[in-house]
């Protein structure tokens, strides 16, 4: 243990996907409060620095380009070497890469903390910690890491608004369309995933926008870069997808403003996906469909107005991340969740907001 050491310049890893760097703001935050005068440098995949460069605890925010020339092993080295004169204290790696193990080592900072596998972590930590996969939520996973600092996190919830700018014109938005009214229910359909195999069908999507259009509710379909052609299936497919009552945002928002915008519904159903968790840390209720991943691995959607819809069967899970196409050539731990479900889950936590 760690107890009576102050640090001044903190840094904490984390390049792995959107949802992985949101669950780690709960060791961010912890660590805000352990050493108040310190300098927390946060960094993150490329793509995801914007999101978070507001939070007013963190000194800095950085973007590791992993796909690109600082990827390769030697870049890698590079870019931890060329850390250096930042004066790191302390170094915590959330990531499992002999790229991570590479950088961290690299930096150089006196207290490094890891997990612990796999082998190569030893050599380039200081401390490690075991992980404990499959045991608790991803969350406490990573408040291990702070085990040997002695610091134990009371919260379990990050807390995160987004920029400004992106609130501001989420309301903007809100006004011109007149989604602001008390009475007025929207809910947020976001078909995409990375993993082909974690997206609920389109035809199923479809049913489930007309569900909540033909009961009242305004709808907004979401969807990334690359994931436009997904919303414009649903939208198409549904009969309702031309009504006013619907809203297509696909490929229109950056990820802060997605963030401000999911912030404002009413409820939000997508896949296991980064916008999923992005969606319930700032306590909008999430109806989240689960396929070849399981709720067990620890990257649910956390809340009582949360709900995860998964089937059982003997074929699940089939990876941690999921596929680009069924092993089983069936998809049925998708295709099995039906539209009803989903619609049914979505009114129950519509209800629960009202009492």
């Amino acid at each position: 243990m760690m107890t009576n050491t102050t640090f001044q310049t903190i840094g904490v890893w984390q390049t792995a996907y959107l949802g992985d760097s949101v669950l780690t703001l709960p060791l961010l935050q912890a660590l805000a409060e352990a050493y108040p005068v310190a300098r927390i440098h946060f960094f993150v995949r490329r793509g995801f620095g914007a999101l978070y460069a507001g939070l007013p605890y963190l000194a800095g925010v950085h973007e590791f380009d992993k796909r690109g020339t600082q990827g390769w092993l030697p870049g890698a080295w590079r870019y931890g070497k060329a850390l250096r004169p930042m004066g790191f204290d302390l170094w915590i790696s959330s990531h499992r890469s002999l790229r991570s193990a590479l950088v961290a080592k690299a930096v150089g900072a006196p207290v490094r903390i890891g997990y612990s596998t796999p082998w190569f972590n030893r050599l380039s930590y200081t401390k490690v910690i075991d992980r404990r996969f499959g045991q608790a939520h991803e969350i406490e996973r990573l408040n291990r890491l702070l085990i040997p600092l002695g610091i134990t996190a009371g919260e379990n919830w990050p807390h995160f608004t987004p920029p400004a700018k992106a609130v501001e014109d989420a309301a903007r938005f809100w006004r011109e369309h007149g989604l602001d009214s008390q009475a007025t229910h929207v809910i947020g359909l976001h078909p995409g995933s990375v993993w082909p195999t974690k997206r609920w069908p389109a035809t199923h999507y479809a049913r489930l926008l007309d569900l909540a259009v033909e009961h009242g509710l305004r709808v907004i379909v979401f969807a990334g870069p690359g994931e436009e052609a997904m919303a414009a299936q649903v939208v198409t497919e549904a009969r309702h997808g031309t009504d006013k009552a619907v809203i297509n945002l696909s490929g229109k928002l950056n990820l802060p403003a997605l963030a401000a915008y999911l912030a404002r519904l009413s409820a939000y159903v997508s896949n296991d996906s980064g916008p999923m968790h992005l969606a319930w840390i700032q306590h909008v209720p999430v109806v989240a469909l689960f396929g070849p991943t399981v709720e067990r691995f620890g990257f649910y959607p956390r809340g009582p107005r949360s709900r995860v819809l998964e089937v059982d069967l003997d074929c699940r899970p089939c990876g941690l991340h999921g596929h680009q196409q069924c092993p089983k050539d069936h998809h049925e731990c998708m295709v099995r969740i039906t539209p009803e479900q989903a619609w049914q889950a979505v009114r129950q936590v519509l209800a629960e907001e009202t009492t």
